[in-house]
C-alpha cells in the first residue's frame, strides 16, 4: 500500500449530496425524522459504550464516524434491515482493534446487553449517564449461547461494514487541528491563561457534540472546516475576541461554510432537548424488528391523521 501523503492524512471522504438525500432507510419507509433519531441515538449509544469501556475519544469518534457512513447512500445499511445496536457494537469493536486499545468480543458484547438493557443507566440527554437506577445482573448478562450468538453476529457485522465502505476506514478528528488553530492565532500560549484554558476546552467540548449531530457534518466537512468553526463559536461563547482579518480563510474555509458550521453547531442543544421531549418514558429502537414496528406506527398515526 502506497504511503499516505500529508495532506490526504489531514482529510477524509466525504459524503455526497446524491448519498445524503437517497438513503437504504428511506427506501424502505423509514420516515427522515425517525432516521435522524436513529443516527443521534445510535451515536449516543456508541459514546456511552466507548465511556464504560474507558476508551478514548478519539476512537470513540472514529466509532461514530463509521457508523454514520454506514447508513449513508442508496448502497448503504438500512436501518429497518440492519440494527443501530448491532453497527454499533461493530463499529466500535473495529475502530477499537486498529488502536492500541483493543477490546475482547465478550468484554464489548456485555457492555451493549447493559446499555440496552432495562436497567440501562444510558440518559438521553446527551452522552451522560445516570448511576442511580437500581442493577439486577440477571437482566444484562449474556448467556453462554446468547454470547456466542452475539460474538458471531459482530463478526458478520463488521465485514458487512467494511464491504459497505469499501474497507476505507480512515477517519480523521479535527481536535488536534483545532488546538494548533489557536496556537497560530496566539490563542493559546505556552503558558495557559485560565481565558486561554476556557476557550481550548469549549473548542473541544464543540467538537465532541459535532459527532452527534443531525447535520452529519463529520460526514459533510473537512476536519479543518470543523476546526475552525468550532474555534469561531467557542470564541463567542467565552467572550474572547479573535482577529478581525478573515482569519479563516488561511485553512480554506469560506464565509458561508463557516456560517453554516457554527449556526449547525450551536443548534444541536436544541435538538438533544427536542429528542429528549419526544422520546421521554419511551423506548429508542436499538433493533432492526423495532425499528420496524416504529415505522408502521408513524405510517398508521399519519394514515389516521389524514383521514
Amino acid at each position: 500500500m502506497a504511503p499516505i501523503s500529508s495532506l490526504i492524512s489531514l482529510s477524509n471522504p466525504l459524503a455526497t449530496v446524491e448519498q445524503l438525500e437517497s438513503t437504504a432507510s428511506q427506501a424502505d419507509g423509514v420516515s427522515a425524522e425517525l432516521e435522524r433519531s436513529l443516527r443521534y441515538h445510535g451515536a449516543l449509544l456508541t459514546q456511552a459504550a466507548g465511556i464504560l469501556l474507558k476508551l478514548p475519544q478519539d476512537i470513540v469518534g472514529q466509532a461514530i464516524i463509521t457508523f454514520a457512513r454506514f447508513y449513508v447512500g442508496a448502497e448503504g445499511g438500512s436501518f429497518k434491515k440492519n440494527s443501530p445496536k448491532d453497527i454499533s457494537a461493530a463499529s466500535l469493536y473495529m475502530t477499537a482493534k486498529l488502536s492500541f486499545q483493543p477490546q475482547t468480543t465478550r468484554t464489548l458484547l456485555n457492555v451493549y446487553a447493559y446499555l440496552v438493557s432495562e436497567v440501562s443507566p444510558l440518559d438521553m440527554d446527551a452522552t451522560k449517564l445516570s448511576l442511580s437506577k437500581p442493577r439486577d445482573p440477571s437482566l444484562y448478562t449474556l448467556s453462554e449461547g446468547e454470547y456466542f450468538t452475539a460474538r458471531q453476529n459482530l463478526f458478520n457485522n463488521e465485514s458487512l461494514i467494511l464491504r459497505s465502505l469499501s474497507y476505507t476506514t480512515h477517519a480523521v478528528l479535527p481536535h488536534s487541528l483545532a488546538l494548533t488553530y489557536l496556537q497560530t492565532l496566539g490563542l493559546l500560549p505556552s503558558a495557559p491563561t485560565e481565558k486561554s484554558h476556557d476557550l481550548a476546552a469549549q473548542t473541544i467540548a464543540l467538537l465532541n457534540s459535532a459527532l452527534l449531530s443531525p447535520q452529519l457534518l463529520y460526514l459533510t466537512h473537512q476536519p479543518s472546516a470543523l476546526a475552525v468553526g468550532a474555534i469561531y463559536l467557542a470564541a463567542r461563547q467565552t467572550s474572547i475576541k479573535l482577529a478581525d482579518s478573515q482569519w479563516w480563510c488561511a485553512w480554506d474555509v469560506g464565509r458561508e461554510e463557516l456560517g453554516f458550521l457554527v449556526m449547525s453547531l450551536g443548534s444541536l442543544q436544541g435538538f438533544v432537548e427536542k429528542e429528549k421531549e419526544y422520546w421521554l418514558n419511551r423506548s429508542v429502537p436499538v433493533t432492526a424488528e423495532e425499528v420496524k414496528n416504529e415505522t408502521k406506527r408513524r405510517q398508521d398515526l399519519e394514515r389516521r391523521n389524514e383521514g
